[in-house]
């Protein structure tokens, strides 16, 4: 392409050459009028002489542009006839329509190259959505600033949000244990595996979650954060189950016989109590005696309770549905509830499980029993709910549920841990026997108990038992 200096310097030499043209055309038209003047014929000839040279050097500088290009056209990568048997004009025009037409395929490659790409990517953003929405565990990405770019729906269940593209503090309000985490990997790339958490629901109870907080790096530096997360709430309650069991598997063997041995002890005491009221014993000896038959009376049924609990016999598993042996309870219930003031309601659906039906409701009046004697003697809200609803877990397994639910003061922390190890009670005449039995009994089911906190600030038990449909 010729420069804009080259495209000036054209059209000054076209002027120049016009204007010599027609100085020589004026001096020609002089000497034709005069011929004898001689200064109109030497400046004829010296306008001559400057004119020839340009006008010769100009069709050549004229055509410097195209010789230019028909060069540039002779170099092109384009298949072409030999340039000696054809015209110059001809071959730059048919270089140049080559070229155009191999730039229109060339575009129309590239087009389709860059439709398969974004076909590609389309596919591999739509795989990796499906593979986000199958995974079970709940996923969370962050970017740099802290927003969440990703959130899965198991992760929108266990957090119970839907605030995508928020900041860290409002998606993880549930856990705020795990938003230190996520804002240290952020701020410093640190990697945390298997840590687990406390997440708060919307009703006030707690879970556990496993998580692992990986950073995402950009050009080595941190660029955001991916949170993986697993309520593993089941899983400790179950270790928690299996290690308690283990220990009093270990105490019942080992003080079955010791308990036999007492129970026999007694059966003495109680037959010289017995006797001693037959002798005629009158005023504090009477009175003695018959304090002595209620305190071995009273032994004798804590250690009946305990060889029960020591020595579990086998279970005869039929169909029962928990709604009847409650009604079966709260019957058996009602002079104490009466006693206690206490409102009994039960709110059940039909709740099939395969149990032994004397023991299930052996645990279940120990439990109710607990919960109307939790309720203090000044408590102005005097009243014990029972519910049961069947639910399906994360894997699909059916279960009954039941639980229930007191107005009492709630269990203290320092005492959750401890209220079905046997003898361990915060009641005053209580033997400490009733949860730890009542436990034992849901586990030799298969199931699970389980003691909280309620929003309503009493204490709530749950019991989770397999339905038959599970067994099938």
């Amino acid at each position: 392409m010729l420069s804009r200096y080259e495209n000036r310097a054209q059209l000054a030499l076209a002027l120049l050459i016009g204007l010599l043209l027609l100085v020589n055309l004026l001096a020609f038209g002089l000497v034709a009028l005069a011929p004898r003047a001689s200064v109109l014929l030497a400046v004829l000839v010296v306008t001559l002489s400057i004119s020839i040279p340009f006008i010769l050097l100009f069709p050549r500088w004229l055509l410097r542009p195209f010789h230019r290009l028909f060069d540039e056209a002779r170099r092109a990568p384009i298949e072409t006839l030999r340039t000696e048997a054809r015209d110059e004009t001809e071959f730059v025009l048919e270089t140049f329509q080559a070229v155009v037409a191999q730039l229109r395929a060339q575009a129309k490659e590239l087009e389709s190259l860059n439709a398969q790409a974004r076909a590609r990517a389309e596919s591999a953003e739509e795989l990796n959505a499906r593979i986000i929405a199958s995974m079970p565990s709940g996923l969370i990405a962050f970017d740099a600033e802290g927003h969440a770019t990703v959130i899965n729906a198991p992760a929108r269940a266990l957090l119970q949000t839907d605030a995508v593209s928020a900041e860290t503090k409002e998606v993880l309000r549930a856990a705020p244990e795990l938003i230190e985490l996520v804002e240290d990997c952020l701020r410093h790339g640190a990697l945390y595996r298997r840590e687990e958490v406390t997440v708060t629901t919307g009703d006030g109870r707690t879970r556990k979650l496993g998580v692992t907080v990986a950073p995402i790096t950009a050009h080595g530096r941190p660029g955001g954060a991916l949170c993986l997360m697993t309520d593993i709430t089941e899983v400790l309650e179950l270790r928690e189950a299996v290690a308690r069991k283990r220990n009093l598997e270990s105490l019942g063997e080992m003080s079955a016989g010791l308990a036999h041995e007492f129970k026999n002890a007694l059966a003495t005491l109680q037959g010289y109590a017995q006797l001693l009221q037959r002798v005629g014993a009158s005023g504090v000896e009477s009175m003695a005696a018959t304090a002595l038959l209620d305190e071995v009376r009273d032994l004798s049924a804590m250690v009946t309770a305990f060889l029960d609990f020591a020595r579990p016999r086998p279970l005869e598993l039929t169909e029962v549905d928990l709604g009847d042996l409650i009604e079966e309870c709260r019957a058996e219930l009602a002079p104490l509830y009466a006693e206690r003031r206490i409102e009994l309601k039960i709110v059940a659906e039909f709740a099939p499980v395969r149990a032994d039906a004397v023991l299930l409701r052996q645990a279940l009046l120990n439990i109710m029993r607990n919960a109307a004697e939790a309720i203090p003697d000044e408590a102005a809200e005097r009243r014990v709910e029972v519910r049961i609803y069947c639910e399906r877990d994360p894997h699909g397994a059916s279960w009954s549920v039941l639980e229930i639910e007191d107005t009492g003061p709630g269990i203290r922390a320092q005492d959750s841990e401890k209220i079905f190890i046997p003898f361990f009670t915060t009641k005053r005449d209580g033997h400490g026997i009733g949860l730890a039995l009542a436990h034992r009994i849901i586990t030799d089911h298969r199931g699970t108990l389980t003691a909280a906190n309620s929003t309503r600030h009493g204490a709530i038990f749950t019991v989770k038992l397999p339905t038959p449909i599970q067994e099938r």
